[in-house]
């Protein structure tokens, strides 16, 4: 009975890193469609908005059942993973970090998660410590040539530092404390906590009102927010718990090394964007880097 359950779930749960891998890896190409027609933390209370706008209704018509017992948990983790990670880099692109620096400190993610894997009682081999490595090398050849310390202020590397504790912890705090929710209501609890902590931040910093004044309604804003509220904050996050539920926390963030490679090769069908045969090779030792970590 087992086995066969399992193969028929298989092709679905082959699918699922690489399906959160290629969504997830748009949040960049979103960011330059959308940040220059609303200020970062405007953007993002009308993207939590949005999934609660489209969410909440299917949860109450399809009576999912509330995670009741551990809704403060679920809470918390949505506030680090959304909140803190999605304000953190792209207000430090807005005040001027280079994308492929805030990619390369973010990608420091996976190296702590392992370090930290003992807090969550997982193990981490020797095979998996050199496929980190290799990761984390070539996200590096990567993002090389986009490196740059122009327009670099303490703000926006504080801000990318903020990003990236707050996606580990946040990533942790849920594989230890909530792993397992109804993705419905647990995606609704994790939203409106992020909402209810950006929000007071987008008025205060940069004068957020009902009547929008600061957000420019351009076709490609409305396409960034649209995308960005179905496909990363709905499809990519109802991937992302999945994968937590399923995996070792080491192996689900070994994934977010093929974002900056997938993100590249984005860049280049979307805008034009050049890479080199070395950012070639880093996306190659990226590949090897996570087979390395997800091998059984």
């Amino acid at each position: 009975m087992h086995t066969d359950s399992s193969k028929t779930v298989s092709p679905w749960l082959a699918a699922m890193p690489f399906l959160f891998v290629l969504i997830w890896s748009t949040g960049f190409i979103v960011a330059k469609f959308g940040l220059p027609y609303a200020p970062p933390l405007t953007f993002l209370t009308l993207r939590f908005v949005g999934v609660l706008i489209i969410l909440l209704p299917l949860v109450l018509l399809l009576r999912a059942p509330w995670p009741i017992g551990t809704m403060r948990h679920i809470a918390v983790a949505g506030i680090l993973v959304q909140a803190g990670y999605l304000a953190g880099v792209w207000c430090a692109i807005k005040l001027g970090m280079p994308a492929g620096l805030s990619a390369l400190i973010v990608g420091m993610q996976p190296v702590l998660t392992a370090f930290a894997a003992p807090l969550i009682g997982e193990k981490v081999r020797g095979r998996q410590w050199i496929g980190l490595i290799f990761g984390l090398c070539g996200v590096a050849l990567v993002v090389a040539n986009k490196i740059t310390l122009i327009g670099l202020t303490w703000e926006s590397i504080a801000l990318c530092l903020m990003a990236l504790l707050s996606i580990t912890i946040g990533t942790m705090y849920q594989k230890r404390y909530c792993p397992h929710f109804d993705l419905r209501t647990g995606t609704i609890i994790q939203f409106a906590a992020s909402c209810v902590v950006v929000l007071p931040f987008a008025i205060y910093f940069e004068g957020f009102s009902p009547s929008l004044e600061t957000v420019q309604w351009t076709p490609s804003f409305i396409g960034a927010l649209l995308w960005s509220i179905v496909a990363l904050s709905i499809g990519a996050i109802f991937l992302l718990f999945a994968l937590i539920r399923k995996s070792a926390a080491t192996q689900v963030t070994s994934l977010l090394y093929l974002t900056p490679p997938t993100t590249a090769l984005m860049a280049w069908a979307a805008f034009g964007e050049t890479f080199s045969l070395i950012g070639v090779a880093g996306m190659l030792l990226a590949v090897v880097g996570v087979a390395f970590v997800v091998k059984k």
